[in-house]
């Protein structure tokens, strides 16, 4: 460029483009060069089957810059208006504190961490959930808590399938409480439909079934906000032998008497209120508490206390032999991810607060609800609820609407339940000034006055007697000592400096897409008019919204080929359940219910099969041909014995063993001359955009994780997105919502799946993330970023082949965006397993790839388009000197049982203590290559004992005594 360059070449509005793609033009050329090659387009034409690929670029809107990306996400947040939220259902404000808001939500080094599979390199976030697993347990009053899951209907419907399998009731119905949150109930007749399962609905006090029940869904306090003793029911459902599962607000548990106690063999709902704020529907981190018999059905990740190779404390993901990866389309659950950051968030209000504090909020929050109801009475207006805790219904005859709408003339929202009843939910925001605009809202002369103060004096507390709580709750010692923000500050730091997340190092793990998660994506998800929404706000209020999801749905569609998207699945789990849902309801309207067959390859992943069973299907396994690509013959095969009954194939592009397979349409094609659909699971759609769309390949549907692709962190293993994208004829059977219109608008006269998550568009609050990626790379961006995802993958198969083979290429030797290497060499010749080589990864800084996953004993790598040339070096580096010191195992250089890939990691108080035994010096074990001295990551604990921790399962709070003596 010389120094009369223009103007508009020294803007550069596309600068993000270099910003997010880590290797820059000198480094791709020198990747290319190592392959053989001269440009990104001649290795797309080479490791890309070109009857795949698109004719037509991406037709995307303009790049904008990291600036003009920031002030159309402004101009959409402006149109958002932020009302006081007293509509409820579930759904309240809160006040995240700055010190968790500074450091943990707005932090990479929790946002950007993976799931805790590699328990090592995960010890922080792992202690931050097992606060969150503790303080469940203390509110709830039962024996274990898992991790947390997508939302509160998802947990209801969860816990309405774990009654099915546990309870001695062979019944086939499940009884719901009216008074549940009617998003709950419409997840949880999603859930039951496919499933042959009868959903009752009633009055539980009077219209409980005496028979046929294998469970009861009741919610405590009620969506209308009346406190009922259920003990009653509970024993009903007991002497049914149904289980009993109990919806609850945990602020409200710290006053009142925990279902535990009374009887409930399970407890769901929202953590939302601890801190995280209601950002449109989500995301938030559900609950999960049951019984400790019922430890081995519980759905989702469970954090137990372990011990290391030292024997001293460590926590580990538990009782994995649960999860869908292993037992597929056995498993209990498809949920292949939590709410972990907003479960980190839930927890740490907690640990800030204590017990006291959460206490005193509760008691503000009732307080500020009594005085409200006796404002309304003495206003001459009849409160209906008679106990509650923060929400109240008041009688209006023929007025509910005009009420409504007065007070949303004064920026209040309430729930319209009918034409003569309103709903008034307060929460820890509420201010005395709200309360008595309130009064003037209901007053019917203008000159009336209320005295709060003379009301507050006078009102008595509204909690039932006998459910008023008595039992101590948060008593482990993290919930009290960490209530200064000092404390608190360095508590949150020391946590993080214990695990490797993207802000540390490269994170290869092959299926998880672990690409830069930009600081300009993120800084729009706390913005007041983006955060602080309620779900069901009234439409007119959230039209910056409305528009952030017309353009994103349009913009997916562009990159995907598809003719519609739903923006309601808040997972890739839930988008794969959501797609199978949409094509079961398709078989059916054209009276083919008898379609019920799902083709799925041996490869797919694990969620694949147990989404299928979610969805009422039969799952049918299509075998592996020697090079990792669906054997057609098989296919063909199994589909025809399927005839009139063959529903879908299930089919991940590329392929789980990181390969274009070029039979990609001709299998389409298979499935389609016989009646059945293609669901294309978009986990690789990495891979993809730019270069083929899945609609143009043969999808007929495809989730698009969103947490992936397009650039949403992992949060430590949530949140995620998984969008749906469908061909026009599967249009109208999308997922819809009962609260909100206009969500499928597609939808014709009750076509649709329902409600697959609580909220309308699932976690509408991270949205931005992935409309200011599209935004900000454009069609070429994207398109390049794809280029360079698959020229990494294959620089690092190229460099790692001088010591691991390559399992699995395509036709001209190259592979997709990541790559299977095999580590069984190390154990054929020298006895080291690919878990010793993960934990060796510690030592050397890395994260490990995915393991023994889709093939036992290898790794699956996929390095991303944002790596540098220098980390792939460094990676490769590390991966090459580990086969070397593995090499020496094999020549009796090292023993095969004291070595340091057997023995590591290697934490620092190993490496430092006075005696050191094995036949290999501390510098090796500590320091075995050279950069290491000038940035070290020490892992905080030695290699973790995985089956003593399923042994001696404990899944709460270890005293903090046993935390310092693993520090001596």
């Amino acid at each position: 460029m010389t120094d009369r360059a223009t103007l508009a070449e020294l803007e550069k509005p596309d600068d993000f483009v270099r910003r997010h793609i880590g290797p820059g033009g000198s480094q791709i050329a020198r990747m290319l060069d190592a392959l053989g090659l001269d440009s990104l387009e001649q290795l797309v034409e080479r490791a890309v089957p070109a009857q795949i690929r698109q004719a037509r670029p991406l037709d995307l809107p303009p790049v904008l810059s990291e600036r003009e990306a920031l002030h159309r996400l402004r101009e959409m947040a402006d149109r958002n208006k932020v009302f006081t939220s007293l509509i409820g259902m579930g759904y309240a404000g809160t006040v995240t504190p700055g010190v968790i808001q500074r450091n943990i939500l707005e932090n990479p080094a929790w946002y950007t961490a993976y799931t805790p599979y590699q328990a090592e390199v995960s010890q922080g976030r792992l202690e931050a959930l097992l606060n969150f697993q503790q303080m469940v347990v203390d509110l709830t009053g039962l024996d274990i808590a898992n991790a947390s899951l997508l939302d509160e209907g998802t947990a209801a419907a969860e816990a309405m399938t774990m009654a099915r399998r546990v309870a001695k009731a062979k019944g086939e119905r499940f009884f719901v409480d009216r008074d549940c949150h009617p998003q709950t109930l419409a997840v949880v007749r999603t859930r039951a439909e496919p499933l042959g399962i009868e959903v009752v609905v009633g009055d539980p006090a009077t219209e409980l079934p005496e028979t046929g029940l294998f469970g009861v869904l009741l919610q405590y306090p009620g969506s209308s906000g009346e406190i009922r003793d259920q003990r009653a029911v509970v024993e009903a459902a007991h002497a049914q032998q149904a289980l009993a599962v109990v919806a609850a607000d945990l602020l409200a548990l710290t006053l009142l008497s925990p279902p535990g106690e009374w009887g409930a063999d399970v407890c769901v709902g929202s953590a939302q209120r601890f801190g995280v704020p209601m950002g449109y529907g989500g995301p938030h981190a559900a609950f999960f508490a049951t019984r400790d018999a019922y430890k081995r059905q519980t759905p989702g990740r469970i954090i137990g206390v372990s011990v290391d190779r030292f024997g001293k404390p460590a926590l580990r993901m538990a009782l994995q032999t649960r999860e869908q990866h292993i037992r597929r389309e056995k498993a209990t659950s498809n949920i292949c991810t939590a709410q972990v950051l907003l479960a980190v968030i839930a927890g740490m209000y907690a640990v800030y607060h204590g017990p006291d504090g959460l206490t005193r909020i509760a008691r503000r929050v009732h307080r500020f609800a009594g005085i409200l109801a006796e404002g309304l009475r003495r206003l001459g207006y009849e409160v209906a609820t008679g106990h509650f805790f923060d929400t109240i219904q008041v009688k209006v005859p023929n007025r509910a609407h005009t009420l409504a709408m007065r007070a949303r003339e004064a920026r209040m929202n309430l729930r319209e339940v009918d034409a003569h009843t309103l709903g008034i939910s307060l929460d820890e925001t509420t201010r005395r000034a709200e309360i008595e605009k309130l009064w003037r809202v209901f007053a019917a002369d203008a000159n009336a006055r209320l005295d709060l103060e003379e009301l507050d004096a006078a009102v008595a507390p509204a909690l039932p007697a006998e459910l008023r709580r008595t039992s101590a709750f948060l008593e482990h010692e993290v919930f009290h000592r960490y209530h200064g923000e000092t404390e608190m500050l360095r508590y949150l730091r020391r946590l993080a400096e214990k695990d490797i997340a993207l802000d540390r190092a490269m994170i290869p793990l092959g299926s998880c897409t672990m690409k830069l998660n930009a600081s300009t994506e993120m800084m729009p998800v706390t913005w007041r008019n983006f955060a602080h929404l309620h779900p069901f706000a009234p439409l007119d209020q959230t039209q910056g919204y409305q528009q952030m999801f017309e353009e994103l749905e349009a913009w997916l569609c562009e990159i995907t080929g598809f003719d519609a998207v739903s923006l309601q699945p808040n997972a890739g789990s839930q988008g794969e359940y959501a797609g199978l849902l949409t094509i079961r309801a398709y078989h059916r309207s054209r009276g083919d219910a008898q379609r019920d067959v799902c083709l799925i390859p041996t490869s797919a992943h694990g969620t694949n099969p147990a989404s299928a069973v979610m969805a009422g299907m039969r799952v049918v396994l299509v075998e592996c041909d020697d090079k990792g690509n669906i054997d057609v013959a098989d296919l063909t095969r199994k589909a025809d014995e399927a005839g009139e009954r063959l529903a879908a194939l299930m089919v991940t592009y590329p392929s789980t063993h990181g390969v274009f397979e070029a039979a990609i349409k001709d299998i389409c094609q298979v499935v389609h001359e016989r009646g059945g659909q293609v669901y294309m699971d978009g986990a690789n759609l990495n891979a993809l955009v730019g270069i083929a769309r899945p609609a143009e390949i043969g999808a007929d549907v495809s989730h698009m994780n969103l947490h992936k692709t397009f650039c949403i962190p992992h949060g430590g293993g949530g949140p995620g997105m998984g969008p749906i994208g469908v061909k026009a004829h599967l249009a109208p059977f999308l997922p819809d919502h009962p609260l909100v219109q206009g969500v499928n608008p597609h939808a014709a006269g009750g076509s649709t799946v329902g409600a697959v998550a609580a909220a309308p568009w699932g976690s509408a609050s991270i949205l931005p993330i992935s409309w200011a990626y599209i935004a900000m790379m454009g069609g070429p961006g994207l398109t390049r970023a794809t280029q360079v995802a698959i020229l990494a993958a294959n620089y690092l198969a190229k460099k790692l082949a001088a010591g691991y083979p390559v399992l699995y290429t395509g036709p001209n030797g190259l592979v997709a965006h990541e790559c299977i290497i095999d580590t069984r060499v190390l154990k054929d010749e020298a006895g080291i397993s690919v878990d010793d080589v993960a934990k060796r990864l510690v030592d050397y800084g890395f994260h490990a790839p995915t393991m023994s996953w889709p093939v036992p004993g290898t790794m699956m790598i996929e390095p991303t388009e944002s790596e540098a040339m220098r980390e792939l070096d460094r990676f490769c580096d590390a991966m090459l000197a580990i086969k070397a010191e593995a090499d020496a195992v094999a020549a009796g250089e090292l023993p095969a049982d004291d070595n340091p890939l057997v023995n590591a990691p290697h934490p620092l108080a190993e490496v430092t203590a006075e005696a050191w035994s094995h036949p290999y010096g501390r510098s090796q074990a500590a320091f075995p290559v050279e950069g290491l001295r000038q940035d070290k990551y020490w892992a905080p604990v030695g290699r973790v004992d995985n089956a003593y921790g399923d042994r001696h399962l404990v899944c709460t709070c270890p005293p903090l005594e046993a935390y310092r003596e693993a520090a001596e």
